[in-house]
């Protein structure tokens, strides 16, 4: 097999596999047994169709309230368009690329297993759009995260009937417009198939497999900022002793003190005598903070794996059995629940890192009021901290869970949806202000450790600030600060950690 691709199959798909598709720019394709399985339930379905008269859910009957309506036998083609096009009612923000992308391979997995009854045709075509990243225009704001993500995945199947808009080469499309670019025909949806496009939960798992992806970076980030700013406010080393851990192993307790502890080896600041036996909480329980979050990042880890290796349409073709089931698995609670947990695991480090700024910039521990060699003259680094103080604020507002909601849709049959998708939303919210938030406690940490000059930090953190500076330079009196968060956020985005993995 050619290392170019990733070949789609039963083997479980990992957040590791994931970003190894994405990093090295993966072509997909079906492998052997994909491309059986698909076949195999798509004859199974059209058997079934010509053996039986019988209503089946979503194959000859209508769809949510109308699932008692029989649809006639030359009619299943207009049904399942008229399906995609009537749910396609995304509105709000357009969804960015790489999530939509995302969108795209869990779909193509989930449908490959055999139990959706898709033609082999249509899964192609998804194959297709990914690969040469064509990428439907889909919508934040329509999801109940219930019967499936429904109109962000109607507006992810539009293109492939020839409707709807897509993203290609800097451009956008119409989806008429990209088939002709192409030369390729407008699918024709068979029985079954617009439901099994429609329902999913694939906007909902594509934004936890981006959102985790971003959080274990950051959350190593929280823990190297957390370090130089352990030594920028002169703190005592003891509180990571591996001791204080062992008696309390909580895995990312344990594991959040074993990288401080590596962070600041060899640093001479660490190990210097200390004149306050204690220091601040935000300091001192970094381990217990920080690891509950990283705790909580493997919880969810283990949910948006299951669930992107598992079959989320409606209803599930069993061959074997010779069963054809309507079941709930397009039901959200799992995600929604997860995402919100995740937000709020999330908003804590932001929280506890403004802190971390905030006793940097209050005159403590030898440093000048505001970290600037003429306080009053300059203000400083005052408003920084304002800034922060006013995304963690934010942070918590998006951290109110939207799972505990619930909303009666389609005349009362979906009487109870999970809203995950707005959990999904959110949460991207909460990850991009934490994003912000550590880049201002960097900015001030690296300032404040001017001011214990020419006291040594270890060479792991000189380094770090060494290469932060040459984008962001110790201040010596009031400049602008936007531009200087700014490039502190592109530092933390683009610096090559070369010790990082997702775990």
């Amino acid at each position: 097999m050619h290392q170019d691709f990733h070949y789609i199959s039963s083997a479980v798909l990992d957040l590791q596999d994931i970003q190894e598709i994405i990093e090295n720019d993966k072509k997909l394709a079906l492998s052997d047994e994909a491309r059986l399985n698909i076949e195999k339930a798509r004859t199974y379905l059209n058997e079934k169709i010509k053996q039986s008269d019988s209503p089946v859910y979503g194959i000859n009957t209508g769809f949510g309230a109308l699932c008692n309506v029989k649809i006639t036998s030359e009619k299943l083609t207009e049904l399942q368009e008229n399906l995609v096009r009537s749910h396609a009612c995304g509105t709000g923000d357009r969804v960015s690329k790489p999530v939509i992308k995302l969108m795209l391979l869990l779909k193509i997995q989930s449908l490959s297993y055999g139990n959706s009854g898709v033609a082999l045709a249509t899964i192609e075509r998804l194959i297709d759009f990914y690969n040469y990243d064509i990428l439907p225009v889909i919508y934040e704001q329509g999801s109940l995260g219930a019967s499936g993500d429904l109109a962000p995945l109607a507006h992810l199947a539009l293109p492939l009937i020839g409707d709807g808009e897509v993203y290609y080469n800097g451009k956008r499309w119409s989806g008429k417009e990209i088939l002709i670019k192409f030369d390729w025909q407008a699918l024709k949806l068979q029985s079954k198939e617009g439901l099994a496009l429609l329902n999913g939960t694939q906007f909902m798992s594509a934004h936890g497999v981006y959102a985790l992806l971003q959080t274990y970076r950051l959350s190593y980030w929280a823990d190297l900022i957390g370090a130089i700013s352990v030594d920028a406010f002169d703190c005592n080393l003891s509180p990571f002793d591996d001791l204080v851990h062992q008696v309390r192993p909580h895995r990312g307790q344990v594991k959040t003190a074993e990288r401080i502890r590596e962070f600041l080896d060899g640093s001479e600041i660490a190990l210097s005598e200390k004149k306050n036996v204690q220091d601040p909480y935000s300091f001192r329980c970094i381990p217990q903070v920080h690891g509950a979050s990283k705790d909580t990042l493997a919880f969810v880890h283990k949910t948006i794996k299951t669930e992107i290796n598992s079959v989320t349409d409606n209803p599930n073709i069993f061959i074997e059995a010779d069963k054809i089931i309507s079941g709930g698995n397009f039901h959200g609670q799992p995600l929604a629940l997860g995402l919100d947990y995740l937000a709020i695991a999330v908003s804590e480090l932001a929280n506890i890192s403004e802190r971390r700024t905030y006793q940097l910039v209050s005159g403590l521990r030898g440093l000048p009021a505001f970290l600037v060699e003429n306080p009053g003259l300059n203000s400083g680094f005052m408003i920084p901290q304002y800034t922060a103080a006013s995304i963690v604020s934010q942070n918590k507002q998006l951290s109110v869970p939207a799972s505990t909601d619930s909303i009666v849709s389609s005349n009362g049959q979906e009487d109870h949806v999970s809203m995950g998708a707005n959990s999904a939303t959110k949460l991207l919210k909460t990850i991009k202000n934490l994003h912000t938030v550590l880049a201002i406690e960097l900015f001030n940490a690296s300032q404040a450790m001017h001011f214990r000059e020419p006291a040594k930090t270890s060479p792991k953190i000189k380094e770090i600030l060494q290469d932060f500076r040459k984008e962001v330079p110790v201040l010596k009196e009031d400049v602008t600060m936007a531009p200087f968060i700014k490039k502190a956020r592109s530092f933390i985005q683009n610096y090559r950690i070369t010790d990082f993995i997702v775990d």
